[in-house]
């Protein structure tokens, strides 16, 4: 699954024609810290609580004055994991999805990540992750899986994502063992590019944490 298929339709963005007041009220109606600001289909960044209430005016325009943001966000085609990944690495319990001009198309948030993954059954698994960054005319499955096997292991299911601009496709493979060291070796001696790769106790870990953030935030 891509960021795409996990877009959240029931929160609309801020505009730059919004106060700093409609953006309280709903961080408050839809318990969230951060709410993304657009320009048009153009996403300006996130913007917290606690900047809002910096604002001189919370009655006025934010086009009409001066606030700080932060821009965080994830492409419209990249795996979740990597949704996870932006979501640690600001914090947040919500992340902004852009195409590839940069134009805002919806929102995720860690409920939804966390719901895709306990419906997947990640949650009672012990497998790992790698992304293999390969040149399309280099891309053969075969050998990446014979690559796998070799070490004992067995691919349960991979999907690829297109770089933008780039010859090149990221392949994710979801892999039955939670020790990746022999296959990770196994890979750069026959010259493949790994990008990322996640064992099981490191993944949900992560996830714990975003969930424990949530979790506090909610006062559950």
């Amino acid at each position: 699954m891509i960021a795409r298929e996990l877009i959240n339709d029931s929160f609309p963005p801020l505009k730059v024609s919004d106060t700093g007041l409609k953006a309280i009220n709903w961080m408050e109606e839809f318990r969230v810290e951060h709410l993304p600001i657009v320009d048009g289909v153009n996403y300006v960044g996130l913007i917290s609580e606690e900047d809002v209430l910096k604002l001189n005016s919370l009655e006025q325009p934010f086009a009409n004055q001066s606030y700080s943001l932060i821009k965080p966000f994830i492409r419209y085609n990249r795996p979740v994991f990597e949704v996870v990944k932006a979501m640690s690495k600001e914090k947040l319990t919500i992340i902004p999805v852009l195409d590839d001009d940069g134009h805002y198309m919806g929102l995720i948030t860690l409920a939804d990540v966390l719901k895709h993954y306990s419906d997947s059954g990640v949650f009672s698994d012990s497998n790992g992750v790698i992304v293999l960054e390969v040149g399309v005319k280099n891309y053969v499955l075969s050998e990446i899986a014979r690559i796998v096997e070799s070490e004992n292991g067995v691919i349960i299911s991979s999907y690829i994502t297109p770089n933008a601009a780039e010859e090149t496709i990221d392949i994710t493979l979801k892999i039955n063992q939670s020790d990746l060291s022999r296959v990770l070796s196994s890979f750069s001696r026959h010259g493949y590019n790994v990008k990322e790769h996640y064992n099981h106790s490191e993944f949900m870990d992560d996830l714990k944490s975003r969930y424990d953030s949530l979790m506090n935030y909610l006062d559950i």
